[in-house]
This record gives structure tokens, sequence and C-alpha cells, in this order.
């Protein structure tokens, strides 16, 4: 079996690089500096959300052109990738982690804990490069 839709996948591979880079760029060292950013704070949020989102449309595409499983849920096919080794373990769970906070930027975007949205931000961005290398070596 074969991935369709590589460009469509290296593309989403390119926004999401271009937007860690953003992101890197404006992300202060400090929580003090980050909550005092304002509307580049929300700014940072966002593209924080549009890179999670990326990542989870990568393994939705994945997942449908190996024709992996029926999902019926993002979950499932985090699981069907990690279940024929497409992605590890380890990075099944942190894209799960992404997935969550992603859930609170969307759906609690006025309740976030800044703090801890901070935190989960610097930890979280490499991550995003630890993704980036898994996926180009599936779709290679």
């Amino acid at each position: 079996m074969k991935i369709k839709r590589v460009n469509i996948i290296k593309h989403k591979i390119k926004e999401i690089s271009e937007n860690l880079e953003l992101i890197g760029e404006n992300l202060p060292e400090n929580y003090e500096d980050f909550i005092n950013l304002g509307l580049v704070k929300d700014g940072l949020y966002k593209k924080v959300e549009f890179c999670i989102e990326n990542m989870l449309n990568i393994c939705s595409i994945i997942n449908a052109d190996l024709n992996i499983g029926i999902p019926s849920s993002e979950e499932d096919i985090i699981d069907n990738l990690e279940k024929k080794k497409l992605i590890t373990k380890n990075l099944s769970g942190k894209i799960k982690e992404m997935k969550g906070f992603r859930n609170i930027l969307v759906h609690r975007y006025g309740k976030i804990d800044d703090e801890i949205a901070f935190e989960s931000m610097k930890k979280g961005l490499k991550d995003f490069s630890f993704f980036i290398e898994e996926i180009e070596k599936v779709i290679q």
C-alpha cells in the first residue's frame, strides 16, 4: 500500500514548520512576559491550535490512504497508526496529549490557565519536530 496524498502531507508539514518558527520567535522565556503579550498571546494559541490540527489531519490522511481501518474518533486514528508501527507508542501518547491541549484551546478558550498553557507550549514545541521526523520516514 502507498500513501497517495504525499504532497498534501508535505505541505502540511511545511505549514507546521513555518508556524513553529513564528511561535518560537514570539514565545517569551518566562511566564510573566507571556501573560503581558495581549493579542500576541492569543495569536500564539491559535498558531499552536493550527499546528495540532495539521498534525491530526496528517494522521487522518495516512490512516485513510493506507486503509488501516475505519476510525470512530481521532483517538482511533492515532491508535491505528501506532498498531501498524507507523508511529511509536511514545509519539502516539504525545499526539493524544496535544489533541487534549487543542481541545482546551478550542472549547474553553476564555478559561485557559495561561500558566499551564505556557508550560505546555514551552515543553511541547519539540514534540512537533519529533512528529515531523517520524512522519517523513513514513512518507518516504
